[in-house]
């Protein structure tokens, strides 16, 4: 006889495992099927093994570019790649042991396999078969490829790849300029690789504001990365890559090549035929403001349905899902989502850009405001980068802030309250914030929007 649940959840990434502790918080019998190790894409082949590597090759990096501005100088300072990824991979084992030991705390019950769905209220993981009365499909997103471009994580990779090489390449080209381009691309530059972007678009991360990410590029290349834009790969035989701008043709060569153009929901064997549910174009799984699917009692959450494809916002999903099971009425304020390039310097957003708020009819006021003229900055030698405040005219609202500088990551959070609470340009102007700290650029920005920051 199959085991009963109140909820199943396939997948155990940032919006699966969250999902099953919170239903099991609200007093749900609770299972989570997961084929992998614990924690999914973002821990075991993403966001942390990535945040690792970048903390690790900053920490080196600035030993020979920052440190001697400060009167510390290490002669041939040198690097240990086996034990980088070594600690990489100790902190990823870390964070799938302490998932298992919330499963334990909270009484999930763990079930190693591929979740697939054989009817509304039949789920089968290899071979064992389950009923529940709830079932919350959460099994992320997995890399798009190029068709001529045949990966095999090797000298061919994908972000699982990068995140694997065995040694550092001399020369890396990276297919996409975007989030995972610029920061896996980053590793390799600081650790002594000729990293050089090809991206289709105008610009590079095209989410961010225009702004920021022209500022954000100059960052980059005075660092020694060469992006090639409104570029298109044409082909590629090995490493060797042809690409395409303006009319005329380039071929580069190197020793390893990323493709970073982007993710795709994976609903791969999750057996949406099965039940009737049909994905869009896109792959996305159709839901409704709940997160039902056309199947009321099946759920989707994260990458494989339509926003941004954020760890945060499939957690937050996560729990929400949890308490609309349980009768209750959350909410997600989208806007109010933040996103951060690891880079360094970071960068940060929440909200609308300049030109999003334009194309939504409001009428903009904007303020910047430079960290060269923050004390703090001063004071570390991060002067690098600004902070941008985009508000509406007409009520003084904050509608998007934007970050490049260091630390950009932890002081976004200020932001994400101001944009979810709807704070006025003037009210955060008239925050006290302490001195001297980076944040204080962006009260200072706030001040611009009115036309009267105090230091500028």
């Amino acid at each position: 006889m199959a085991e009963k649940y109140d909820v199943i959840v396939i997948g155990s990434g940032p919006g699966g495992y969250v999902a099953a502790i919170r239903c099991a918080q609200l007093g749900m019998k609770t299972a989570c099927i997961e084929k992998g190790p614990l924690g999914g894409t973002c821990l075991n082949i993403g966001c942390i093994p990535s945040k690792a590597l970048l903390h690790s090759s900053e920490l080196y990096y600035k030993l020979s570019h920052h440190m001697p501005q400060h009167g510390i100088n290490v002669e041939k300072a040198s690097f240990d790649f086996d034990k980088m990824m070594s600690r990489k991979s100790s902190v990823v084992t870390s964070f799938n042991q302490g998932i298992a030991a919330l499963f334990k705390k909270n009484k999930i019950t763990h079930i190693q396999g591929t979740g697939q769905l054989k009817s509304p209220t039949t789920v089968t993981a290899d071979g064992q078969e389950l009923e529940s009365t709830h079932i919350i499909l959460a099994t992320g997103s997995e890399p798009i490829s190029l068709p001529f471009l045949p990966i095999d994580e090797k000298r061919i990779v994908t972000s699982t790849g990068a995140l694997s090489l065995e040694q550092v390449p001399r020369k890396m080209l990276v297919i996409g300029a975007g989030v995972i381009g610029v920061e896996l691309g980053s590793v390799y530059q600081r650790l002594g690789s000729e990293v050089t972007f090809v991206e289709f678009l105008p610009k590079i991360c095209p989410t961010m504001d225009e702004t920021i990410s022209k500022a954000f590029q100059q960052i980059l290349e005075k660092q020694g990365m060469t992006f090639h834009l409104s570029s298109k790969v044409m082909s590629a035989e090995g490493t060797t890559l042809t690409f395409e701008k303006e009319g005329s043709t380039t071929t580069l060569e190197a020793d390893v090549i990323l493709c970073s153009i982007g993710r795709r929901p994976y609903t791969q064997d999750l057996g949406l035929e099965n039940v009737g549910i049909t994905p869009t174009d896109k792959g996305f799984i159709p839901i409704n403001a709940r997160f039902q699917t056309t199947v009321p009692n099946i759920y989707a959450i994260g990458d494989i349905v339509d926003g941004p494809m954020l760890a945060h916002k499939a957690s937050e999903e996560g729990v929400a899902i949890a308490e609309v099971i349980a009768g209750q009425n959350p909410t997600i304020e989208y806007l109010a989502i933040p996103n951060v390039v690891y880079t360094d310097p970071e960068v940060a957003a929440v909200g609308l850009t300049e030109a999003e708020a334009k194309a939504l009819g409001l009428t903009v006021k904007t303020g910047t405001f430079p960290f060269k003229t923050n004390s703090r900055a001063k004071c570390t030698g991060e002067e690098e980068g600004m902070v941008k405040i985009v508000s509406d005219a007409k009520t003084d609202i904050i509608v998007g802030v934007h970050i490049v500088g260091a630390h950009a990551s932890e002081i976004i959070a200020e932001a994400v309250l101001v944009v979810e609470k709807k704070v006025t340009a003037l009210e955060l102007a008239n925050t006290a914030h302490a001195h001297p700290t980076l944040s204080e650029a962006v009260k200072e920005a706030a001040l611009a929007v009115h036309g009267r920051p105090i230091h500028r």
